[in-house]
């Protein structure tokens, strides 16, 4: 697979971008490491990791992902995006949810295919909602690496899966965060919104593949648990956006 035009200049301003924030790097560290002190480590949502919601005939959905789909700001994955994306699909589609969770704080696009996949239930499912972009974006991946782990990971998922539709989150809104200092809220939000344009292109292209796009339309006030992470309140708010904007289309 070559690179599209789009994708080749997304990876040329990724890599000056990066050459040009050499001289700044020492001052970046410093400033992530503040910002994770602010934040701290909220626990993963409790379990049950399965759950069903809904009535009628019933539908499978997996969630896979970093750490909202770990449920990092709620109690359990019933308040977190895996319930609540659940809760909204089955009022939209009229059917009972039956949904399950793997997913795991700190994991890129690549660390879930060598980490979460292999502890995928292989089954059919009719739902697979995939909770990345934050950590890529986070852990600087270039719009190449994103890119092709998302359709390495798409791919593997079709492959026991192939009549699934398949959901994308977005990529970060950083732009949101209250805690993030400058700059490297600033270049992290522009990395941000280069992923969030490359997945629109490379998702275009696939069958019943969904991507949600930047911007978030979700009230910011009381969306965040610690700065970084949904609360219950965004979990839910998010949630809603997401089925609303792949049932509207």
């Amino acid at each position: 697979m070559s690179d599209t035009p789009l994708l080749k200049k997304l990876q040329r301003e990724f890599i000056a971008g990066s050459a040009g924030l050499l001289p700044i790097v020492p001052m970046l560290l410093v400033q992530g490491q503040i910002t994770r002190w602010k934040v701290g480590l909220l626990p993963d949502a409790e379990g049950p990791f399965s759950g069903a919601v809904g009535s009628g005939d019933s539908e499978s959905l997996l969630v896979l992902g970093e750490s909202t789909v770990a449920g990092l700001g709620a109690r359990d994955h019933e308040r977190a995006l895996a319930g609540r994306f659940a809760h909204y699909l089955s009022d939209k589609i009229g059917k009972l949810i039956e949904w399950q969770v793997v997913g795991k704080n700190g994991v890129t696009a690549r660390r879930t295919i060598d980490e979460l996949v292999p502890l995928v239930p292989r089954q059919a499912y009719e739902h697979v909602l995939l909770g990345l972009g934050g950590n890529d974006v986070m852990k600087l991946s270039s719009p190449r690496k994103w890119r092709y782990d998302m359709l390495e990971l798409i791919g593997i998922i079709r492959g026991f899966s192939p009549n699934s539709t398949i959901y994308m989150s977005n990529c970060p809104m950083i732009v949101m965060s209250p805690i993030m200092p400058e700059p490297i809220k600033s270049i992290l939000w522009r990395l941000s919104q280069m992923h969030d344009a490359n997945a629109r292109e490379f998702t275009a292209e696939l069958e019943r593949v969904r991507y949600f796009p930047q911007p978030v339309d979700v009230r910011e006030d009381g969306f965040f648990a610690d700065g970084l992470h949904p609360s219950e309140q965004g979990y839910d708010d998010w949630s809603r956006a997401m089925v609303d904007y792949f049932y509207s289309r």
